[in-house]
């Protein structure tokens, strides 16, 4: 059945297995006899490294290693280095996706005396960034190391925010494959909003094409714009299509494991917010965020207590920028009409209500 069921068949004859059984080269002469008399297959051999680049013209997508998940099943662990330990991974995710209110929604979540987030990174702030790009490669070691050991099993959750997460290709299946269990939150604004604020996010950070360029030329651009103008409105305007990218988690994760916040709702009463959280977390002890949580008035947003003095975020978030314009607001209620129909429609099968803003739209623009 082995060589049935495999076009390519790679034996380590190093294992112990193989390479210590004085019967291991008399049972393979034995199977290619076999094989010879009993079968039409057609046996041929080559190099390790012409088997390994055949095996990849048939299987291109096997080209990428998938980190699986090694506390799932005993023999794994039973093989595994001692020093390793299944307690630093996290429990649950914040997929993003950018500029939606997720840094908020971390720093609140952290005030929670069970919840542990990850370690800072030394290039993304808060964020590991792990499953959407070129640092999956560095491996699962790489990755545990941002999680610190759990000193309390029975109550400590462990947890990690990479916002690009949620729009990024890989992230669903990867995260799947190695977090299976692990529970989701995403958060979802008025899609226009999110574009308009991550232009504005790139202005604030030096982006040449944003400086030349106004919001509304962005997001029209036509298919002959430069590259870089086409990539900017790529990030401003595809995150915003999140019913799709919410169906490409739900493919792998049920949905009893994602939760899906409405970032306006968060950022006008975060306590009610974070109380759904708490109960879908199922955290213990209850921590009552209406005391831990005052609204700064200069900010214009929620930051929490400290030393009965307010503690906000830096003073790059929450940044008050121009009202939108009028014809990007038009242009973008027509692009993303369709996108938000399609989001009614999963959020209804999921069992939400229709957040305001999305009523709204849909209502305006019927």
């Amino acid at each position: 059945m082995t060589i049935i069921l495999n076009p390519i068949s790679i034996f380590m004859t190093h294992l112990s297995n193989y390479g210590n059984d004085r019967l291991g080269l008399y049972t393979f002469e034995l199977l290619v006899d076999f094989l010879r008399r009993w079968t039409n297959l057609r046996l041929s051999t080559s190099t390790p490294l012409e088997l390994g680049q055949k095996y990849f013209q048939l299987f291109p997508n096997d080209r990428e290693a998938i980190w699986q998940n090694p506390c799932i099943d005993k023999r794994h662990q039973e093989i595994w280095s001692k020093e390793k330990t299944c307690d630093r991974l996290p429990n649950f995710l914040i997929i993003g996706p950018q500029k939606t209110g997720t840094t908020a929604l971390y720093m609140f979540i952290k005030m929670h005396p069970s919840v542990v987030s990850s370690l800072p990174s030394a290039t993304a702030y808060e964020e590991v960034q792990f499953f959407n790009g070129a640092n999956y490669q560095r491996g699962l070691d790489w990755y545990m190391e941002f999680f610190p050991p759990q000193l309390n099993h029975s109550t400590q959750v462990l947890f990690e925010k990479s916002a690009c997460y949620f729009a990024a290709e890989p992230a669903a299946w990867r995260a799947y494959a190695l977090l299976p269990h692990a529970k989701l939150i995403t958060v979802l604004i008025n899609p226009a909003d999110r574009a308009y604020s991550w232009y504005q996010h790139q202005r604030a950070h030096h982006d040449t094409t944003a400086f030349n360029h106004t919001f509304f030329e962005v997001v029209s651009a036509g298919p002959t714009a430069s590259l870089t103008l086409r990539s900017l409105q790529n990030h401003c305007l595809q995150p915003g299509w999140y019913a799709y990218h919410l169906e490409r988690w739900l493919h792998h994760f049920p949905p009893a494991q994602l939760l899906i916040v409405d970032g306006h709702q968060l950022r006008a009463n975060p306590a009610e917010v974070l109380d759904v959280i708490q109960s879908f977390l199922e955290l213990k002890p209850y921590f009552n965020y209406t005391k831990a949580l005052t609204f700064d008035p200069e900010k214009g947003f929620w930051c929490q207590v400290e030393g009965g003095k307010s503690q906000c975020l830096g003073s790059g978030k929450g940044r008050m920028y121009p009202e939108m314009d009028r014809e990007s607001r038009k242009f973008l209620a027509g692009y993303y009409y369709e996108h938000n129909i399609r989001l009614s429609k999963t959020l209804t099968r999921l069992g939400y209500s229709l957040p305001a803003w999305l009523h709204d739209h849909l209502t305006r623009n019927r």
